[in-house]
């Protein structure tokens, strides 16, 4: 559960789900609701969440019809939800929970290394915060939800080379930042 699966499997459940079978479309749910949720709270739908990817898993089974044959279905899903994501934030007037943003991340460490990582994690946060959205997207998608360049592009509705320029601004901005701190090149 919550892994990702492969696409010869993937297109075998989704052919079973277009045929009918509505417990196929149950494996999916299983297997990308927790990538779904960490898209819906980091792009910020907060207390949200569930209800906006509860939302994405609907619209998703109802556009199965559009889906082209062959593509990756977790990009396309996790387009669903930051489009969902969006609607939420705009229908509750843009105010975003962003203290969600700065949960842990399920890292088990010493507690000296975890008091360090935690005072880091914390700083390298508060300065993603301070991005202007679109940077705060991307960096979001390509660093806190681990996905690659094309499936970032998907999920943003972005060409890859905006993804591209706007990460490079981005992380420029966080040396900026934090010119002390190691940012990823």
């Amino acid at each position: 559960m919550g892994g990702v699966i492969g696409q010869g499997d993937e297109a075998e459940v989704l052919a079973r789900v277009r045929g009918g079978d509505g417990a196929a479309y149950g494996e999916l749910v299983d297997r990308y609701a927790l990538i779904a949720k960490r898209t819906a709270v980091f792009l910020g739908a907060g207390a949200d969440a569930d209800d906006v990817v509860q939302e994405a898993f609907v619209k998703a089974y109802r556009g199965l019809g559009g889906f082209r044959d062959g593509a990756a279905f977790r990009p396309w899903l996790l387009r669903i939800v930051a489009n969902e994501t969006r609607n939420a934030v705009r229908a509750r007037g843009r105010r975003l929970r962003r203290e969600e943003l700065a949960a842990p991340l399920d890292v088990v460490l010493d507690p000296a290394d975890a008091a360090v990582s935690l005072e880091r994690r914390t700083e390298l946060l508060n300065a993603v915060r301070t991005l202007p959205e679109p940077m705060r997207l991307v960096v979001t998608c390509r660093y806190l939800l681990d996905l690659d360049e094309q499936e970032t592009a998907v999920v943003l509705g972005w060409p890859r080379g905006t993804v591209k320029s706007r990460l490079h601004r981005a992380l420029g901005r966080l040396r900026d930042a934090l010119p002390d701190k190691e940012v990823q090149r």
